[in-house]
């Protein structure tokens, strides 16, 4: 068909919506849906591409099913990397959302209006010692921290720590952003107290450290420890400002993972830590602060503070989860739970799924925190090995309800247990038999 003729051959916008009225949907939706369609084939066919006029209808139906779909959905993580950034790193653990109105910012006990980081912030208190409050991430609370102390002077960092936290963000940016000049002391790999120490001057207004937990620097380095750094700072009347990244307050050494924990920077010296709520704590996305108390209120004071500050689903969410911190109660965290389970534990649900699913293989394997935390690090595990062609495998469990998301290794694809839920073993069970 010619484009002129294709062209007359598209149904208006009254004859196409009129084709749909079955649907539940409001008049005022099918016309803009109608409009974006008949558009988007007119310039399909002006580009001399072959579009078929009659497919308007077709095309209608499936643009409001996909309107009316969730788009955010639950997926099955068999990957083996708990923290997977692009299926919202750590996992939420239970929690029932307060329906209707709740006391966010109201104090019932005193009938006044309260503080909303009041929910969280008793918890933190507890968990690191110091007062805290929490932001909706850690990018946040890097820009907030670095407006507050160090807004039209210089803060210090060594160049071995710029570093880039993902999707292009980059400590140099946010501390542009913050108002905040940069000040690089040392080189890539080496860095000393003196180079602090020379660096300072009328300008400085904070020293910083990076913790580098999406990278790793080995062989010909040196770095000054959080004692002399705090020593220092505290010499020059200056506050000391760690970025902790990752954000572990549990010690996980026995299970193979090494990170510092925030108590331990506290204890150092550190005059204020900043860490992530959805990374190695186990929670929802956040961006915790914790130190001395002048630090915090002023802070708190910050206009940035009210802009960047936690919503109330999160805010219950995060509660949940220091709730469970404080009181040790480490399985209810999903991803405390898949980091401390250990290779004998994923072998015997392996080989449950395999007795009931034939050509399935147990190899052993590597899982990894991911989500930009403990870099080079791994936990030992049990892969179940899928057979066939590993990308049309992938695609096929991908495709299922709900979709399957596992990882190519080797020209395998491999699916790690350690991150599947156990109520999600039937699911997983009923794709692998039907693909």
């Amino acid at each position: 068909m010619s484009s002129p003729a294709a062209l007359r051959a598209l149904p208006s916008i009254d004859e196409l919506t009129s084709r749909v009225e079955d649907l539940e949907a409001p008049r005022s939706l099918l016309v803009t849906e109608a409009r974006l369609i008949i558009a988007h084939m007119r310039a399909g066919i002006l580009e001399g591409l072959s579009i078929d006029p009659t497919s308007a209808e077709e095309r209608l139906r499936e643009s409001l099913a996909n309107l009316a779909r969730p788009s955010l959905t639950r997926v099955i993580n068999a990957t083996g990397v708990i923290l997977h950034t692009n299926l919202g790193r750590a996992p939420l653990g239970r929690f029932t959302p307060v329906e209707g109105y709740s006391n966010l910012e109201y104090d019932v006990a005193r009938g006044k209006r309260g503080k909303r980081d009041s929910h969280v912030s008793g918890a933190l208190e507890r968990l690191t010692g110091k007062p805290a409050i929490a932001v909706n991430n850690n990018a946040a609370a890097v820009l907030l921290a670095l407006n507050e102390l160090a807004c039209g002077g210089e803060a210090i960092v060594s160049r071995g720590e710029l570093i880039e936290i993902g999707d292009g963000f980059r400590i140099p940016g946010i501390m542009s952003a913050a108002g905040a000049t940069l000040r690089e002391v040392g080189t890539t790999n080496r860095t000393h107290i003196d180079d602090y120490r020379e660096a300072i001057s009328e300008r400085t207004r904070l020293l910083m450290r990076v913790h580098p937990s999406n990278f790793r620097i080995e062989g010909f380095t040196a770095k000054p420890g959080l004692e002399e750094l705090a020593a220092l700072a505290k010499e020059r009347g200056l506050p000391l400002y760690e970025d902790l990244g990752s954000g572990c307050l549990v010690d996980l050494k026995p299970f193979g993972i090494d990170e510092p924990l925030v108590e331990d920077s506290l204890a150092a010296g550190v005059n204020l830590v900043s860490f992530s709520g959805d990374k190695l704590l186990g929670g929802p996305q956040a961006g915790l602060l914790a130190g001395d108390a002048d630090l915090i209120a002023r802070l708190r004071r910050n206009p940035m503070f009210r802009a960047l500050r936690l919503d109330k689903l999160v805010t219950q969410a995060l509660e949940t989860t220091l709730r469970h911190l404080l009181f040790e109660q480490w399985d209810l965290i999903p991803a405390l739970r898949m980091i401390r389970m250990s290779p004998a534990e994923i072998r015997g649900r392996a080989k449950r799924i395999a007795a009931k699913v034939p050509n399935l293989e147990l190899i052993e394997g590597k899982s990894v925190a991911g989500g930009g935390s403990t870099p080079e690090q791994s936990l030992s595990t049990w892969l179940i090995a899928v057979p066939g062609d590993p990308v049309d495998q992938e695609r096929v469990l991908r495709s299922q309800t709900p979709p399957v998301i596992g990882r190519i290794e080797n020209d395998r694809l491999v699916l790690d247990l350690r991150t599947v839920f156990p109520q999600d073993e039937p699911d997983l069970i009923k794709a692998l038999q039907g693909r």
